[in-house]
């Protein structure tokens, strides 16, 4: 099927440094063309210092809608007319809808996270997991799994401002959900070991081990695993990162974030379009393992 490019074609995209290797393109794109939509998604290298500029620039072309991703998440809030509640909480945005100029986040990071873990097969609904990294998808992720009903969350990062903003959010949280949350720096090994022998997951949110630096990893002991952990990593270039082979080698479940993409996705394309992503399609096209 050939996508056409019209006059009347509605823009969307995603914003992000980099994002060469993103599959966002193809999986809405594909999904346009199926509901046959006449809407094109491009993506757009655009970082920090240039993210203002850009922002004016969609205004100004009517942009329907465009996603964020690394670095863009944090500083899209401060840039939006409005924020969902979930958005607001979690202090990152990574999708924009525009009606008729005014801007408004939401966060369907955690979505599509969440999706995910079902995707998966597993449930962490009343269980206890731990969080690495306190940036825009993090934030997401808490927020969600707390509301969602996960009882008690263990988030590690180091001493920075996404680690002072996750503070923030944590108060918040508490205030309107029933899940314990806990915040470490990564000075103590054994806070770590101790939290993941309570944990039944496991994830990633930071871009340690993302290509092209695929040799690194926040965790290398692999002894810090224990096997009925499951062991997830919100990366998915390349499909397995060093974590996901660590803990695999441990004998742990593990899963990248390719699921997490596509739901994420979907809720994007249905706050856009007002339609159901063609999921099972989309699926079959270009999330198989």
């Amino acid at each position: 099927m050939n996508q056409i490019i019209t006059g009347h074609t509605t823009l969307t995209g995603l914003l992000g440094s980099p994002v060469a290797h993103s599959i966002s393109p193809m999986m809405h794109n594909e999904s346009f063309q199926q509901l046959g939509l006449d809407y094109a998604y491009l993506a757009f290298d655009v970082n920090t210092t240039e993210l203002k500029t850009a922002i004016e620039g969609l205004r100004a072309m009517k942009i329907r809608g465009f996603n964020l991703t690394m670095p863009n998440k944090n500083l899209m809030c401060r840039l939006c007319d409005r924020l969902s509640p979930v958005a607001e909480i979690a202090g990152a945005v990574n999708t924009v809808v525009n009606d008729n100029g005014i801007f408004t986040g939401y966060t369907t990071d955690g979505i599509g996270y969440m999706e995910s873990v079902k995707e998966e097969g597993f449930n962490i609904i009343g269980e206890k997991i731990t969080v690495l990294g306190a940036g825009g998808a993090a934030t997401a992720i808490v927020a969600q799994a707390a509301f969602d009903g996960v009882s008690e969350i263990s988030i590690f990062n180091g001493k920075s401002r996404s680690y002072e903003r996750m503070e923030e959010i944590i108060e918040k949280l508490k205030k309107q959900t029933s899940c314990t949350l806990n915040l470490f720096t990564y000075e103590s090994p054994d806070i770590l070991r101790r939290e993941l022998s309570e944990s039944v997951l496991l994830v990633n949110t930071t871009s340690v081990g993302m290509a092209p630096n695929t040799d690194d990893s926040l965790i290398t002991d692999i002894s810090m695993f224990h096997k009925d952990l499951i062991v997830s990593d919100i990366i998915y270039n390349p499909e397995e990162t060093k974590l996901l082979r660590l803990a695999k080698e441990a004998g742990c479940n593990t899963f990248n974030g390719l699921y997490m993409l596509l739901y994420q996705g979907a809720a994007s394309f249905k706050l856009w379009t007002g339609k159901e992503m063609p999921v099972s399609i989309v699926k079959d096209k270009y999330f198989k393992r």
